[in-house]
C-alpha cells in the first residue's frame, strides 16, 4: 500500500483541533529552572535529557512519565528521589548526578483519574502507531489523527472520537463517517482509563527493564 504524505502539520492541527500545550508541572509542582543550578548532559549524548523517566507516587504507584530534565529538577528541589538509575551522568556546577530511570515522589499526591493530556503523541501511543482503518503500522510522521464522527457534525476532539489514521485512509474517509466511506475501524477508540495509562507507560518504557517491576507486566 502506498503511504501518501498528505498535507502539512498546520493542516493536521486544523483537522484535529489540537494545539501545542505548554509544559505543565506534575500535580501542580511547577518546574522552576531559575531556582536550580544548570544541568548539562554530556556533549556526546544531548538526547539524554529528553529520555523518559517513570514517575511513582509516594506509594510506589506509577502515575506519570516525564523527561530526565524534569525529573532532575524534581530531585534537586527535594520533591522526588531516584529509585532506579542509568549509567549516564549529568553535571551541575558542583556535582555529578546519575541519570534517573525511575523516580518516586516523597509526598503523596492525589492524581486526577484522567491526568494524561489529550495529544497527538498519546493517541498514536494508544493506537500503537497503527492506522485504525487499514491496520498497517507506520512511522509517526506518516500518521495523522482522524475524527471518527467528523467535526462538521459535532464530533469532538476527545479520546473517544480520535484515532490514528494513515494519510491514504484519512483522505479516503474525508468528511464522512467510516461507514459512509466504506471503512471499518480496527477497534473503537477507548476512553482514557487506568488501563490506558499503564499501557502508555509500558509502550514508552518497553526497552527499560527497570520499569517492569513497577508496571506489573
Amino acid at each position: 500500500m502506498e503511504r501518501h504524505k498528505g498535507s502539512s502539520m498546520e493542516s493536521h492541527r486544523h483537522k484535529t483541533g489540537l494545539r501545542p500545550r505548554p509544559a505543565v508541572g506534575l500535580s501542580g509542582v511547577a518546574a522552576d529552572p531559575a531556582s536550580t543550578k544548570p544541568l548539562n548532559a554530556p556533549a556526546s549524548r544531548p538526547a539524554v535529557m529528553q529520555a523518559p523517566v517513570l514517575v511513582l507516587n509516594a506509594t510506589f504507584e506509577p502515575i506519570n512519565v516525564t523527561a530526565v530534565r524534569r525529573a532532575l529538577i524534581l530531585m534537586l528541589k527535594g520533591v522526588a528521589q531516584a529509585e532506579e538509575t542509568n549509567h549516564s551522568e549529568v553535571h551541575s556546577t558542583s556535582k555529578a548526578i546519575q541519570v534517573p530511570s525511575v523516580i518516586r515522589l516523597l509526598t503523596y499526591r492525589h492524581i486526577p483519574q484522567q491526568s494524561r493530556a489529550l495529544s497527538r503523541k498519546n493517541i498514536l501511543l494508544r493506537d500503537r502507531n497503527t492506522c485504525q482503518f487499514c491496520g498497517f503500522a507506520f512511522a509517526a510522521s506518516e500518521l495523522t489523527l482522524d475524527h471518527v464522527l467528523p467535526r462538521s457534525r459535532g464530533g469532538r476532539s476527545s479520546w473517544e472520537n480520535l484515532v490514528a489514521s494513515c494519510y491514504q485512509c484519512n483522505n479516503r474517509k474525508g468528511d464522512r463517517t467510516p461507514e459512509e466511506a466504506g471503512l471499518k475501524l480496527q477497534r473503537r477508540p477507548r476512553p482514557f482509563t487506568l488501563h490506558t495509562s499503564r499501557q502508555l507507560m509500558r509502550l514508552i518504557g518497553h526497552r527499560d527493564e527497570k520499569w517492569r517491576k513497577y508496571l506489573f507486566y
